[in-house]
């Protein structure tokens, strides 16, 4: 499946964090509590402000009202401009 965001929309897959316990077991990410707000952009829309971000960078975003995609085995978010808080170095 080819997705093109549209607008001032972001394509992203969010990045799986693993936790590791004092014991040393290593948790997956959706076994954690809260999940990160971490995910690598791999769409740009054609809107106005997204000079700043192109595919490949790092973004913190806003964890509610966004669009959730899965495909097969990969989960990909549609967020808004305005739901990204941060590119991460």
């Amino acid at each position: 499946m080819n997705i093109k965001p549209l607008g001032k929309r972001l394509l992203l897959q969010v990045v799986e964090v693993e936790e590791k316990t004092k014991g040393g077991l290593i948790l997956p990410g959706n076994a954690t509590k809260e999940s990160e707000n971490i995910a690598v952009v791999v769409g740009v829309g054609t809107g106005e402000g997204l000079e700043e971000i192109k595919i490949g960078d790092k973004v913190v975003f806003e964890k509610y009202g966004n669009t959730e995609i899965k495909d097969e085995y990969k989960t990909y978010l549609i967020v808004e401009l305005d739901k990204v808080l941060a590119i991460i170095d």
